[in-house]
């Protein structure tokens, strides 16, 4: 994986949702920045961007952007013709359930059965409506473990943001968690959630768990946007600067080596990225999660990846069939994950 007469770069850009991630501590850590500040290589985040930088979080269509985030606008892009390729996958709990309304009656997920469920409302593009594809995909796993199916509930459009954004746009934006308020009004019955702040506005209009889909045996009832959560790049690096990448996957192997030593301080980091106090990240993260931040390419995982995107394309957001083994380049974290056990050896 190494490059001679590599061409001169003064750029890369990096991303990722405001979940937990290896990267995202590496980045809160000052590491990206050390590691490539020396060589005259900046490091953009598209978190501090604005909008039309900002938008290729969702197509993946900028040279030199490094992205860890939920898999459903990875998977569009890449259906789309995105030249994008597969460098590891996660797979985090982060408290995903189906709420309802206290007293309602449903408590289990064969009490779904006839229930209005709330989906969000297309956006714009098919990469920005991942708040839809959760929702079904959350309710689909929730229902087939009591072996029903969508067809089993009616599913109720509620509204949404029609461009979400990772940009310096997004703060300012409404970010309650689709399908809550009608949740408490009385429009629907069952909401999916997913992660520390909307467990916390879950909480606030007094929505209790029906269903806890982390507590699911099988884990596939848990695949959604960020079970498994890929490490992707565009595909001009990987050509270009193959050093780079390995670059950028040691210092996230060796961020999720410290986050495994540092709960606290993770906990610290998480309550910042994911824009929740650190009650929210305590509620909406196991015990531990901190000891499971490791990208990895294994046969589970990938499978894993590979029954998310048929689903998304039998639900209609992949123009095309994306094949997850052509997707992968194992080449990159192979020689990271060298590179850190040769030098804790060293």
């Amino acid at each position: 994986m190494t490059t001679s007469a590599a061409p001169e770069l003064d750029a890369i850009w990096f991303t990722r949702c405001p979940v937990p991630t290896a990267s995202g501590i590496a980045h809160n850590l000052g590491w990206l920045d050390g590691e490539f500040a020396p060589d005259g290589i900046a490091v953009g985040v598209l978190q501090d961007a604005p909008p039309e930088i900002a938008r290729h979080h969702f197509d993946h269509e900028l040279p030199g952007l490094f992205r860890e985030g939920g898999n459903v606008p990875a998977l569009v892009a890449r259906s789309q013709g995105a030249r994008t390729r597969l460098l590891g996958l996660t797979w985090i709990e982060e408290r995903q359930a189906i709420v309802v309304r206290a007293g309602s009656g449903i408590d289990a997920a064969a009490a779904l059965r006839g229930a209005r469920a709330a989906v969000p409302e297309w956006a714009a593009t098919k990469g920005q409506s991942f708040p839809r594809a959760m929702a079904v995909s959350g309710f689909a796993g929730a229902l087939a473990s009591a072996r029903l199916g969508l067809g089993d509930v009616e599913l109720v459009e509620v509204t949404d943001d029609p461009d979400p954004s990772v940009g310096i746009d997004a703060a300012s934006r409404d970010a309650f968690w689709p399908g809550l308020r009608e949740l408490a009004d009385g429009r629907v019955d069952a909401v999916y959630v997913k992660g520390a702040r909307a467990a916390e506005q879950a909480a606030a209009v007094g929505a209790v768990v029906a269903v806890d889909l982390d507590a699911l045996p099988d884990r596939r009832h848990r695949v959604n946007n960020g079970t498994p959560r890929p490490i992707t790049v565009h595909e001009s690096l990987l050509q270009a600067r193959p050093d780079l990448l390995v670059r950028f996957l040691r210092r996230t192997l060796q961020a999720a080596d410290w986050a495994a030593a540092h709960p606290e301080e993770v906990r610290a980091i998480l309550a910042r990225e994911t824009r929740s106090g650190a009650e929210g990240v305590r509620t909406a993260y196991a015990e531990g999660f901190h000891l499971a931040l490791h990208p990895s390419l294994a046969a589970d995982r990938l499978d894993l990846l590979a029954q998310q995107e048929a689903f998304l394309h039998a639900h209609g957001y992949l123009a095309e069939r994306v094949s997850v083994e052509e997707w992968v380049d194992a080449g990159p974290l192979a020689e990271a994950r060298a590179t850190v056990a040769a030098a804790a050896s060293a």
